[in-house]
């Protein structure tokens, strides 16, 4: 892998037939320490990283139609002492115990995979799959596999080994969510300064019900609220400051028949509405049984991320990455054969919410195609100077992403380093130093696919100069396929 710092051409900075095999099954599971190791791992870096995405992309061997529908593969890259141990294992949900155990396909997936028989083996099957596919977060002592639309399992963080759906202490019941996207407050004011994390859940209709969660260090519900809005919601992610919890409720319809029928996905139900306003949905975390929510509009596109948020004075900031069109999921198309030149880049646009005028202004802060923002853990719901960010090699049009971005948001000064024209980097993770002086001192961690090679890298960079190159490059023996979301804590798990 090259650096490309200074290059720049409008010419295709992939190879789509080595991209798409990021997207091949995972089928095994690994332990070892890695021994194949470029530059050194830094002694001070000691904890573990958890990810968590798609590890099947098929059903003994029927593919799936889009990749979010894929099980869970949960991977552990334990750092201790200069030296980094791998592992991987399938979250053992019920269904897909039940699927690998009789050799089918049982289960319909949310973005449209269907059961082989047709429409008679798929109408009025409404059983959803928990995936747990999406997020993975070490929280109260627990380790939780994340998918929105259902409870988080629970698995041993030192061996990945399923223990189970985790109703985390009672605060959820049989069937309720527990959205993919926690945010961390990293000093609460509700909690005498006191680190808590807080999440959602939606339960959509024609009014929508927002639930808010938010749990101590001890994973001990100390907050439960809800909103009702109204319209169908389809949200994500959210983003919080000291006073606030913050949604975007994108623009879209949903029409639930042909799923109903059998011959669409839920996902192929849900329309972008372009014409229409997004809502902004402000929720106060004090006193919130009697202050009803704020809701502002604007025109955002369609929003899946946010990178953060804060508060000065009567105004609320929110940093978000926005495409100006969704695609249709489309069940005659392949996700494998997408045009990236025929769809819209994701950018990073800032909203400047008044609270006393109810006023909304936006203005783009990166044009490059970009998505996955991590910050300094410190500055969540705070004023903060520094992001780093999955980007594409180009600095125009859409393409996979293949390198990290790093914003100075005070300065707008740019650093980028690229992994173009073979590499593929998942989302990066910020890792404060021990003793670090300034917000950018931090390692920053991605997986990156290697199309050439066919197989996953873990590559370390410093936060503080992306143009030191890489200081590690951790060369794993297999691949792992495109992930989604993970965390970092500084325990240990060997």
């Amino acid at each position: 892998m090259e650096n490309l710092l200074t290059k720049e051409s409008t010419n295709k900075s992939y190879n789509p037939e080595e991209w798409k095999r990021g997207y091949d099954s995972q089928p095994n599971e690994y332990d070892y320490w890695v021994d194949n190791i470029e530059g050194e791992i830094p002694p001070q870096l000691n904890g573990t990283l958890f990810r968590n995405g798609p590890g099947l992309l098929d059903i003994h061997g029927i593919p799936l139609k889009h990749p979010f529908d894929g099980d869970g593969m949960v991977c552990a890259f334990t750092f201790k002492n200069g030296k980094c141990h791998f592992r991987n294992r399938f979250v053992r949900t019920e269904a897909y115990v039940q699927e690998q155990t009789t050799g089918k396909m049982l289960y319909r997936g949310v973005f449209g995979t269907e059961k082989p028989g047709g429409l008679l083996n798929n109408i009025l099957d409404l059983k959803l799959k928990n995936i747990a596919n999406t997020n993975i977060i070490y929280w109260g002592d627990k380790l939780l596999a994340l998918w929105e639309a259902a409870e988080p399992y629970r698995l041993n963080p030192a061996t990945l080994e399923t223990l189970g759906i985790d109703y985390l202490n009672g605060t959820l019941k049989p069937g309720d969510a527990f959205a993919a996207h926690p945010r961390i407050d990293p000093h609460s004011q509700q909690d005498n300064g006191e680190p808590c994390l807080v999440n959602f859940a939606v339960k959509p209709g024609i009014s929508s019900k927002i639930i808010i969660y938010e749990l101590n260090s001890k994973g001990q519900l100390v907050r439960n609220y809800s909103q009702v809005i109204p319209g169908f919601a389809f949200i994500h992610d959210f983003v919080i400051t000291p006073n606030y919890c913050i949604f975007f409720q994108n623009a879209v319809s949903f029409n639930p028949i042909p799923y109903l029928l059998g011959f669409r996905g839920a996902g192929e139900c849900v329309h972008f509405q372009p014409n229409q306003p997004t809502n902004i949905i402000v929720i106060s975390r004090n006193n919130n049984a009697q202050k009803p929510a704020k809701i502002f509009q604007t025109n955002a596109g369609f929003i899946f991320h946010h990178a953060n948020a804060f508060e000065q004075g009567d105004n609320l900031y929110i940093d978000s990455i926005c495409y100006k069109s969704l695609p249709q999921i489309n069940p005659d198309t392949n996700y494998k054969e997408v045009d990236f030149e025929k769809l819209d880049p994701g950018q990073l646009w800032r909203f400047n919410l008044n609270l006393n005028t109810a006023t909304v202004t936006s203005q783009i802060i990166e044009p490059r195609c970009c998505e996955f923002p991590t910050i300094h853990p410190d500055k969540v719901g705070r004023n903060y100077r520094y992001l780093f960010i999955g980007a594409a090699h180009n600095s125009i049009g859409n393409a996979p992403l293949q390198a990290i971005l790093k914003l100075d948001l005070e300065t707008s000064d740019r650093q980028l380093y690229s992994f173009a024209p073979s590499g593929y980097v998942s989302e990066p993770i910020f890792i404060p130093k021990p003793e670090s002086k300034t917000e950018d001192d931090g390692w920053i961690i991605t997986l990156v696919y290697d199309g050439n090679k066919h197989r996953s890298d873990v590559v370390i960079l410093d936060g503080l100069d992306l143009n030191k190159g890489a200081i590690a490059r951790l060369h794993l023996k297999h691949h792992i396929p495109y992930g989604l979301h993970g965390n970092w804590t500084e325990k240990c798990f060997i």
